[in-house]
């Protein structure tokens, strides 16, 4: 099982990043740093996070959480786990 970004999902997290990046180098490396490690080991416990609760019609494989106050979307499968999502908390949730 092996972790696949969507592109919308490294759009987002480029954004972020540089976002991050216009007020500190050091917060920018750590927050994105940071999101990679933690995707990275959602391939030994993929399901270790709750159901993503903005997925309309979740059929259960749509998890999500946070980190460094964002929101990690992805979805499990058998062959793989997608990023689908980053979205900094104080954004208005969106159902998708």
């Amino acid at each position: 099982m092996q972790v696949i970004w969507s592109s919308s999902a490294q759009k987002q997290l480029m954004e972020c990043y540089e976002y991050i990046l216009l007020d500190s180098y050091q917060n920018a490396e750590k927050v994105k740093n940071g999101i990679l490690s933690s995707t990275g080991k959602l391939t030994s416990h993929p399901e270790a996070h709750p159901l993503d609760r903005y997925k309309k019609e979740n059929d259960g494989s749509f998890r999500a959480y946070e980190i460094h106050r964002y929101r990690i979307a992805y979805r499990v499968t058998k062959q793989n786990i997608i990023i689908t999502r980053i979205r900094h908390t104080s954004m208005e949730p969106l159902l998708y």
